[in-house]
């Protein structure tokens, strides 16, 4: 079926849309644009030729970034993140600004993908806002420069040095929730360690440390009265207060403190005499 865009383009000797060099849609894009809504489809068909056009650049772009994330993301949201971005790049580019399309939509592209990234993670709201107010203004140094900015030209911009704005871009990159089920290896197959069997269970004793501390008391406590022995296991192994412990030993609570006292004064008058002897 031959519609009238295909009669108007054949009478006129003019290439078809899919055909022209990049340059020329963007001319008749804004031919088509200026005409208003008589034009309507046609400049939907140009903006969707366009779309086509640069889609390499989309992918391009998603292909990076998913080099950063966890595997559980997808190429495919990526990239349809992505288009989101390129569209409204083509809506809002204006070629009398002297600024690449490419250069232009590249941000834009990229912005669109770290706002669905950023929309599904936990990051608070507060640091989201700070990491937009970084976009906005990352966007618009480019839109004026023709160029991505610098690190320094953005903080100046910004009114931040350059610390405060490395970690306000930390702070905002996307975070995202992994599942203790996936596997640790690439491989599916049942030998293959899943991530909660490495999970550190920082509740659980270290049965080294636990060693190091029993043989450290023993140590400290060898020289001591049985009842000093106990006073100080009591009071720092168990978490006993000293009420509780004069309460166990039939002591007042003063007495015990005292104990604990004149014991703790005897191991480091012990201790810093040996520490003498071994800088000797």
């Amino acid at each position: 079926m031959t519609t009238d865009k295909d009669t108007a383009q054949k009478a006129s000797g003019a290439l078809p849309v899919e055909e022209m060099v990049t340059e020329d849609i963007w001319g008749l894009y804004r031919t088509v644009k200026a005409a208003g809504a008589p034009r309507r489809n046609e400049l939907e068909h140009i903006r969707n030729v366009l779309m086509e056009r640069h889609y390499p650049l989309v992918r391009y772009i998603a292909e990076r970034l998913l080099q950063t994330l966890p595997k559980s993301i997808e190429l495919d949201d990526l990239v349809s993140a992505g288009l989101f971005g390129l569209m409204d790049a083509i809506r809002g580019f204006d070629p009398d600004r002297g600024i690449k399309f490419k250069t232009y939509c590249t941000t834009r592209i990229r912005g669109s993908i770290l706002d669905q990234l950023r929309s599904q993670d936990w990051v608070p709201r507060l640091v989201r806002l700070k990491a937009s107010r970084i976009d906005r203004a990352l966007q618009r140094l480019t839109g004026e420069m023709g160029r991505e900015p610098t690190h320094a030209e953005l903080a100046e911009a910004l009114e931040m040095d350059h610390q405060e704005l490395s970690r306000e871009i930390q702070a905002g990159s996307a975070k995202a929730m992994y599942s203790l089920s996936d596997k640790w290896e690439d491989r599916d197959d049942d030998s293959s360690m899943e991530k909660v069997d490495v999970l550190e269970d920082k509740r659980s004793i270290d049965p080294i440390g636990e060693l190091n501390k029993q043989d450290m008391m023993g140590y400290i406590t060898r020289s001591l009265t049985h009842k000093e022995r106990f006073i100080i296991e009591q009071y720092y192994q168990v978490g006993h207060t000293m009420r509780e412990i004069g309460e166990m030993l039939s002591l007042t609570e003063s007495r015990v403190c005292q104990i604990h006292s004149n014991v703790m004064a005897r191991l480091k008058s012990l201790f810093g005499s040996k520490t003498s002897t071994m800088l000797l």
